[in-house]
């Protein structure tokens, strides 16, 4: 079912009451919109496989049914036939029985994208988008809408610590902010009435080629804004500045909102410094200082995106033509929200620190984002050796920008490199390979540069090398995590075991 289609059903069906079937449900998306329809009143169901996820948890505590099985007669019949069946994009009606069935029984039925497309019509809806930082950007929103008291429900990419580990969280029903995705035009079935733009450039190669091609699907995302509608972009990104001005041009009627360190107005950032492992910022347009722990200049204008879209939904929901809507608890509100704010999974993420190693793991894979965090990572904790695991995902984007990949890692004082993680949804016949662009980077960074061609080849290589006072950082959209997360637990029981000897010693004694 297209998007348009979709959006005609979903208003006649996602209303409460409504009894709607997730093929996929275990997936992050899918588990968060079936929560969303879960506490709008909608009679939700679904199945996935069997095996484990972290979203199982969350399904079993809402009392959400599933299947771990994908058969037939899953799709109920009579009373329990449902109104609707949503599916991720990994399954379609080719290979899975369950779609097969309600395509032929008539049953409506869409992709998660589409679902979720239609589900954001029935709201004064706001979508986050760009190469990098939707997903932080998304979840810094969603704690400042908490904690200025908007009545919203927000959707992220990712887990988010503040959320109870959830992608979910539900203020009230009159907003909805969502991160939306740019990977194949998935956002066009968004109904946006504002839209965040966090940055623009080459990326997806497998789908958009050159530059231009990724610009023109933010352009087309662009101009969904309805008359009246707000682009808040990132004044220092030649790309988003580029995709604002064409669709400014295209569109008059919509409003403009530059944020960032040469922006101009209220979301320029007029003071940036980092004190006791905290940014510490300030806006022209939010009096007093603003605190996060999330380290980098990026992480600066993620914060500033964030209070942009909050003052405009503070505006509506509090204020008036003449009146922002602000008072002075809603700003402490915000304040606090923001340095309790300790991101989501894979972003920057703490694992612990065990033998005196700092262990982070990052989701960053274009080399801009590994370049940025990198840089703020450093400028956090400037005492510590900054060691770092990072594996390539995808052969074209890896191909396309294989001399940005082999110079990003600027700050890393050792950098281990892995495989290229391969996608499903390309194939790759050139010559570009983990090791090629193990050897390039080699050529700018030397002796700093490591390789094991298998994550768990690097355990052994790494164990010997890391010490107390280290930051060790997986970063990647692969799997080298389980590198991190398997040194994490060996240094942690090793202090573990030697704190043991020791006071066993003392007792001796």
């Amino acid at each position: 079912m297209g998007s348009e289609k979709a959006l005609g059903v979903g208003q006649e069906i996602l209303k409460k009451g409504a009894k709607v079937y997730f093929v996929g449900i275990k997936g992050t998306g899918m588990c968060a919109l079936a929560e969303l329809m879960y506490n709008r009143g909608m009679l939700v169901s679904g199945s996935d496989r069997e095996e484990v996820f972290y979203t199982d948890d969350i399904l079993k505590e809402l009392g959400i049914p599933f299947y771990e099985s994908f058969k037939t007669e899953h799709v109920g019949k009579g009373e329990d036939t449902p109104d609707m069946v949503v599916h991720s994009a990994a399954y379609s009606s080719e290979e899975n029985p369950e779609i097969a069935e309600a395509n032929r029984r008539g049953i409506p039925v869409c992709k998660y994208t589409d679902a979720l497309g239609a589900y954001s019509a029935g709201f004064d809806s706001a979508g986050i988008t760009g190469v990098h930082g939707k997903t932080t950007t998304t979840a810094i929103v969603g704690a400042l809408l908490r904690g200025a008291g908007v009545p919203a429900q927000v959707l992220v990419g990712s887990a988010v610590n503040g959320f109870g580990g959830r992608c979910t969280l539900n203020l009230g029903d009159k907003y909805f902010v969502a991160e939306t995705c740019e990977y194949r035009r998935h956002f066009l079935s968004f109904h946006p009435r504002r839209i965040i733009l966090t940055s623009v450039e080459s990326d997806h190669q497998d789908y958009y080629p050159r530059y231009e091609d990724i610009r023109d699907a933010f352009i087309e995302y662009g101009r969904l804004l309805p008359p009246g509608g707000e682009l808040i972009y990132c004044a220092d990104d030649p790309g988003a500045s580029e995709v604002a001005a064409f669709v400014k041009k295209e569109k008059p009627e919509i409003k403009l909102v530059p944020y960032g360190f040469s922006a101009q107005g209220d979301y320029r950032i007029e003071s940036y410094q980092v004190i006791n492992e905290r940014v510490v910022m300030a806006l022209d347009g939010f009096p007093g200082e603003l605190k996060i722990r999330i380290p980098g200049r990026h992480t600066a204008l993620n914060t500033a995106a964030a209070i942009a879209l909050c003052s405009l939904l503070v505006k509506q929901e509090f204020g008036n033509e003449d009146d922002s809507g602000w008072n002075e608890e809603r700003r402490e509100g915000v304040r606090k929200a923001l340095e309790e704010f300790s991101g989501s999974k894979r972003r920057s993420e703490i694992l612990g620190e065990a033998g005196g190693i700092l262990f982070m793991d990052d989701y960053g894979h274009h080399p801009t984002a590994v370049k940025t965090t990198l840089q703020g990572l450093k400028e956090f904790y400037p005492r510590r050796r900054l060691v770092i695991s990072f594996m390539s995902h995808t052969f074209t984007r890896t191909a396309t920008l294989f001399d940005e990949f082999a110079s990003c890692f600027n700050e890393a004082d050792l950098i281990l490199l892995h495989k290229i993680y391969a996608s499903a949804r390309e194939v790759y016949k050139g010559g570009v390979t983990g090791r090629t662009l193990f050897e390039k980077t080699k050529e700018n960074y030397g002796e700093r540069v490591l390789y094991a061609e298998e994550v768990d080849d690097g355990f052994e290589l790494m164990k010997g090398i890391l010490k107390s006072g280290d930051l060790f950082i997986t970063m990647g959209a692969g799997d080298n995590w389980r590198l991190g997360k398997k040194l994490f637990e060996f240094f942690y029981k090793s202090e573990f075991i030697k704190n043991e000897f020791n006071n066993n010693q003392g007792r001796s004694l």
